[in-house]
């Protein structure tokens, strides 16, 4: 996967995606075969990585409300990555806290001290942007990281990684069932079946017959979408909000 693109990893329940992923970040071992990042291979247990290793490849999970710890406060739970990984502490570190918030679109001065418990769905899917940004990483895993979230929150989020993906360089691999999402923001995908992949290509190939017989499945299960549906969106909620300002003036 290259800097700046988006592989996606489809598949039903159970095909093996977010196993994937957990090899990918050394929280299970490989049955065979090595994981490379820039052409050198990954120890396959996390502990055996070194700082330097972990830091390359960060994940976002699914269910935001378990990936966060509802004893500590944003700047504890944004800050101790960024202290593990870059060793800052004191101003730096409190600096460096606030510069992550605005990136992820949360005002510093309202957030930083609240806990999650006082956070919405997406505020907090946010976050867990925010700590995976923290290592300042090459590579993010985005584990369904919009499917537990409704479609306004979902495209937010969705907005959010594409800038961050331009403005760091970043790579993605991101796990979804959601074919639409995956035709609007995807390069490549990989379609995967009980452990294996059964076809890979670039997006506009991928979703132009003949496919693999599994592939025909997945698209046939989900309703034709345009490709184009989260921009139009955005621009329709930009239109109802100017016409909103517009009627209240």
């Amino acid at each position: 996967i290259y800097r700046g693109k988006t592989v996606a990893v489809v598949g039903a329940s159970g095909s093996g995606k977010s196993t994937t992923a957990r090899v990918i970040t050394g929280l299970l071992p490989p049955l065979k075969g090595e994981v490379l990042v820039n052409g050198e291979p990954l120890p396959g247990d996390y502990r055996r990585r070194s700082k330097d290793q972990l830091r390359h490849a960060q994940m976002i999970y699914q269910m935001a409300d378990t990936a966060v710890n509802p004893k500590q406060r944003i700047r504890e739970i944004i800050g101790r990555p960024v202290s593990f990984y870059l060793g800052l502490s004191g101003q730096k570190l409190e600096q460096r806290i606030r510069d992550l918030l605005e990136m992820i679109e949360l005002d510093p001065d309202v957030f930083i001290d609240r806990f999650p418990g006082e956070l919405s769905g997406g505020q907090k899917q946010r976050i867990c942007i925010a700590r995976a940004l923290a290592a300042e990483p090459e590579f993010i895993i985005c584990d369904e990281v919009t499917s537990a979230l409704d479609q306004i929150v979902a495209e937010g989020i969705l907005k959010l990684l594409d800038r961050l993906q331009r403005e760091l360089d970043l790579a993605y691999m991101f796990i979804t069932h959601d074919l639409a999402t995956v035709r609007a923001i995807s390069d490549e995908v990989v379609v995967m079946l009980q452990g294996r992949i059964v076809e890979q290509g670039e997006r506009e190939k991928m979703f132009t017959p003949p496919h693999h017989e599994y592939t025909d499945l997945l698209l046939s299960s989900v309703p034709e979408m345009d490709p184009n549906w989260l921009d139009q969106l955005m621009e329709r909620r930009q239109r109802e909000g100017v016409m909103a300002s517009t009627s209240v003036s």
